[in-house]
């Protein structure tokens, strides 16, 4: 068999590779995107954006932190743009999180601009 700590090790490694895996969850209200629900749950990882079915979990769509053209927040919302400016999808958000979620974002893209800065600088 497998001791516990390999058992363990295991589970983690698995669910590491889940989309979601570290992700902070927003319940979210949308009218924009009519190929999703009106309820929403958006989650924001290290990874980029997903999706989220809030009854059946499945995930509607995930987007990384480079198809995010823009974003803005309020006291109420939270709005996006993925993809670009003429064919982007919008994607408004009714929620007393948007500068949360909006900072989220806004840390992990300058967390990964760093590091790829530093990868460059080790190259030279």
């Amino acid at each position: 068999g497998m001791s516990p700590y390999d058992a363990k090790l295991q589970f983690l490694l698995h669910i590491h590779q889940w989309p979601t895996f570290g992700s902070a969850f927003f319940e979210v209200k949308q009218s924009t995107e009519s190929a999703f629900p009106e309820s929403l749950i958006i989650a924001i990882n290290k990874n980029g954006l997903s999706a989220i079915h809030p009854q059946t979990k499945d995930i509607l769509g995930s987007w990384n932190f480079t198809e995010l053209s823009n974003w803005s927040s309020g006291n109420t919302y939270f709005h996006m743009t993925i993809g670009n400016f003429m064919k982007g999808q919008k994607i408004l958000c009714e929620t007393a999180q948007g500068y949360k979620m909006d900072d989220l974002i806004s840390s992990y893209i300058q967390y990964l601009k760093s590091s790829m800065q530093e990868r460059e600088s080790e190259r030279l």
